[in-house]
This record gives C-alpha cells, sequence and structure tokens, in this order.
C-alpha cells in the first residue's frame, strides 16, 4: 500500500503544479483583460475585478515555489516550512482580497453607481464563472491527496475569484432587467465574512479539514 502511495503523490504533486500554474496564466489574462475593458467602460467594477485576479496571481505565484520544493525532492522539513510560510502568505492575500471587496462595494453603495455594461467584461465573467469552479475543485482533490492546507487555502482563493464573478454578471443581468443597481455589491459584502474567516485561519495556521488527519492515521 505504501509502495502505491508514492507514485500516486507524484502523480497528484504535478496534476497541482499544473492546475496552479494554469490559473496563475489565466489570471494573469483575466487582469489585463478586466483593466483594460473596467478602463475603456469607465467600470470600477471590472478594474476592481482585474485586481482581484493580480491579488490571485500572487497567491498562485507562492503556491507554485511551494509544490516545486515538493516536486524537486526536497526534505519533509523544508517541504514543512515551505507549507507554513505560503499558508501565512495566502491568508495575507486573503485580508487583501476582503479589503477589496468591502472598500469596492460599499463605494459603489456610497455612490449609488450601477455596474457599468462592458460586452467583453460579460464574456470575462462567463468565461470565469464556468472554469474556476472546475479548477477549485481539482485543487482541492489535489490539496487533499497531496495534504496541503496551503494549496487548499489558494483553491478557496479561486472559488472565491468565481463568486466574485456570479456577483459581477448578477449585477449586470440584474440592474439591465429590474434596474437593482445594488445587487452586485450587496452580494459580495456576503462574502466578506468568510473572506475573514479564511484569512484569519491562514495567518494562524489553522486547518479545518479534519480529512487530512485521518488519512495521516
Amino acid at each position: 500500500m505504501a509502495t502505491e502511495r508514492v507514485p500516486l503523490a507524484r502523480d497528484w504533486q504535478r496534476i497541482a503544479l499544473w492546475l496552479v500554474g494554469a490559473t496563475l496564466g489565466y489570471n494573469v489574462i483575466e487582469a489585463v483583460v478586466a483593466i483594460w475593458s473596467g478602463t475603456a467602460a469607465d467600470s470600477i467594477a471590472l478594474i476592481g475585478f482585474g485586481i482581484d485576479s493580480g491579488i490571485e496571481c500572487a497567491a498562485a505565484v507562492a503556491m507554485l515555489w511551494r509544490l516545486n520544493l515538493e516536486v524537486r525532492g526536497a526534505d519533509r522539513e523544508r517541504i514543512e516550512r515551505g507549507e507554513k510560510r505560503v499558508g501565512i502568505f495566502i491568508g495575507w492575500t486573503f485580508v487583501a482580497l476582503a479589503l477589496y471587496v468591502a472598500i469596492e462595494a460599499g463605494l459603489t453603495l456610497w455612490r449609488h453607481e450601477p455596474p457599468a455594461a462592458s460586452t467583453v467584461g460579460i464574456i470575462l465573467a462567463a468565461a470565469s464563472l464556468l472554469v474556476m469552479p472546475l479548477v477549485a475543485l481539482g485543487k482541492l482533490r489535489a490539496a487533499r491527496e497531496i495534504r496541503s492546507s496551503a494549496l487548499r487555502s489558494e483553491a478557496k482563493e479561486t472559488i472565491a475569484c468565481a463568486y466574485l464573478s456570479a456577483t459581477l454578471l448578477v449585477g449586470l443581468l440584474v440592474n439591465a432587467a429590474l434596474g437593482w443597481w445594488w445587487a452586485d455589491p450587496v452580494a459580495a459584502l456576503l462574502m466578506v465574512p468568510w473572506l475573514v474567516r479564511e484569512a484569519i485561519e491562514g495567518i494562524r495556521g489553522e486547518d479545518d479539514d479534519e480529512d487530512d488527519t485521518a488519512d495521516a492515521g
């Protein structure tokens, strides 16, 4: 059983590397397109969406460094140190994400500013809503297989990206159909408590997944 576990773990390490690398590449494109289209449409929501992608890029880069340690055969102690550092770093990216959501949504509500229509922005948000949940599920499975709480946190950040994509799309559609300009920022604010919780767990190095400890036993 132990001999089967090692090749399986290595396979999932490579899968994790591929998923995080793909996320990084996608987020770089997403950030550039969102900021460009947001500037053209004078849309704070789209520009903010690009900033969110930049935050996720930082988390993905840190995660790639951590996974490379394991793939290159670093000793267990070094991997564990890297895991802890990356977990804390990702926790702080959750803080940045929570601040971004709270400030951007708060300003939108204060200014009574409806989400600006942008065909490119709608396509981008729809693509993210389709792609990111699937990528996040893959990362969560990989995190369970290689027992990485840092990867699980980074996967949850990908889930946050999907949620923000959904709020952007819903905000545009609901505003167009019903004139409910406040739907997008209110939906985004509902995510802030979850983001703060994930930030605290990451910074403290807490692990809310009991399955890993059960598997280890």
